[in-house]
């Protein structure tokens, strides 16, 4: 029950995010020209169901991101399961490291890097086939720089 709570916190934290990120004030309005939307287009849309995919899809981003940013995991599903390791391996391992890297800190810097090195990357080649332009890219890819950043801190220290 921990771990979902911990998911769901995660993938709420995006939305917090994104309303500050796309707000008029600060990327919105340049968001808003670079992609095309009008104001009109947005009123008219969906907002309960935007809101609430985009909270669903946080959360599979949450999911993966916890295997990214807590190595506990990587050597828990190292060692369980596979015939012929000896269960004391992971009992060793985690005796020795249980908690160390659990912090907010490493998880944001492994979130920043998700963000950086991955979540980038995939907004760009988009953009680049949708000829969008650089402020777009920088915008929409900036976003999820810093959301994977705050998710993974959230997750490595909660979690």
């Amino acid at each position: 029950m921990h771990t979902i709570l911990t998911l769901l916190l995660s993938a709420f934290s995006s939305l917090v995010v994104g309303f500050i990120w796309y707000n008029p004030k600060v990327f919105g309005t340049i968001w808003m020209r670079e992609s095309g939307i009008t104001e009109e287009k947005i009123k008219g849309g969906n907002m309960i169901l935007t809101l609430t995919m985009a909270f669903i899809y946080a959360f599979f981003i949450s999911f993966v991101l916890q295997f990214l940013v807590i190595h506990q995991t990587g050597a828990n599903s190292a060692t369980v399961g596979i015939t012929g390791v000896d269960p004391s391996v992971l009992k060793n391992y985690m005796d020795a490291y249980g908690t160390t890297y659990r912090t907010f800190k490493h998880g944001a810097l492994h979130g920043f890097m998700t963000g950086l090195f991955f979540c980038l990357p995939v907004i760009g080649v988009g953009a680049l086939f949708e000829r969008r332009s650089w402020k777009y890219t920088l915008i929409a890819g900036g976003y999820w720089v810093i959301t994977c950043m705050l998710m993974g801190g959230i997750i490595c220290q909660l979690m």
